[in-house]
């Protein structure tokens, strides 16, 4: 199991730029697959996202995870959780609420027995007019789920999520800075980190370089990749968009950062191939 007091930047010297970098499958293949196709692939870091088919929650049980568990130990592969952001971690109904609770519990148990390095979480999204009651109750829900996770022996990434528009009615938790203090500077603990997603940041007035001045770095366990327009919500091919790969790799690892980037873009074959290109962009 994921030793939560390794930060998870001791790879760095010894890993090359392309081994860092992995890869997000969402639920496009079922966890075995992903972990054969990792392989093939020369991958070492993988995430995948177990809501549904062919990744049902439910399913992961002892007999299905005995084999995964095994064929990650033999190919050295780094099985990486993400929970799904539709589901509301800020959820304050009844039974739903609880539901909520049950989800995060279920995911940390489904690492647990995956011998998985972390889950990826989210603050869940607000309507506007109820901000802080929404607030508050998913930072409850998050401490709650991550006394679970430090019992369990389970990592829990927090994502910094995408900005809507002013206008619109339903807008994600954490999105800028001051929001991600919010949950990380009340839970403070080896089980709870940080997983930023840059093509977010370029969607708020602080941009990249203002998270990784503004944020706690030494959380940093993660980096989530993809290009942006710098407009709105869009997960693009690197070099398409308005990001400078190679001045943000140096800004990353000017903080002393040397853990795993993730791509998240495209189909499978666009994330190899676009490794090509960040291995070109890596001049830190």
């Amino acid at each position: 199991m994921v030793d939560l007091l390794n930060d998870g930047n001791d790879k760095g010297d010894i890993m090359s730029i392309r081994d860092r970098i992995g890869v997000d499958c969402g639920r496009k293949l079922s966890v075995e697959e992903a972990v054969q196709w990792a392989r093939d692939n020369d991958i070492k870091y993988i995430d995948c996202q177990i809501d549904i088919a062919p990744n049902a929650l439910a399913s992961f049980d002892e007999g299905r995870c005995g084999p995964i568990r095994e064929a990650l130990a033999i190919t050295g592969v780094q099985l990486g959780l993400h929970t799904l952001s539709a589901v509301n971690i800020a959820e304050i109904s009844p039974f739903v609420s609880e539901a909520a609770d049950d989800y995060l519990r279920s995911y940390i148990d489904a690492a647990k027995r995956l011998n998985s390095g972390y889950v990826e979480v989210h603050a869940g999204y607000h309507f506007t007019t109820d901000r802080e009651l929404r607030m508050k109750a998913g930072l409850e829900r998050l401490k709650r789920a991550t006394a679970y996770a430090e019992e369990q022996g389970v990592l829990l990434l927090l994502e910094n999520l995408n900005w809507e528009p002013d206008l619109a009615e339903v807008h994600y938790l954490p999105h800028t800075v001051e929001e991600c203090h919010y949950y990380f500077d009340a839970i403070v603990s080896p089980a709870f980190k940080w997983s930023f997603t840059i093509n977010h940041a370029t969607l708020v007035p602080e941009g990249i370089a203002g998270f990784l001045e503004g944020m706690p770095t030494e959380r940093l366990y993660l980096v989530r990749i993809a290009d942006s327009n710098g407009e709105y919500e869009l997960h693009m091919y690197p070099g398409t968009g308005v990001i400078d790969f190679a001045d943000t790799f140096r800004q990353i690892e000017d903080t002393g950062f040397t853990g795993h980037y993730m791509s998240a873009y495209g189909s499978l074959d666009d994330m190899l191939q676009g490794r090509d290109y960040l291995v070109d962009h890596w001049h830190p």
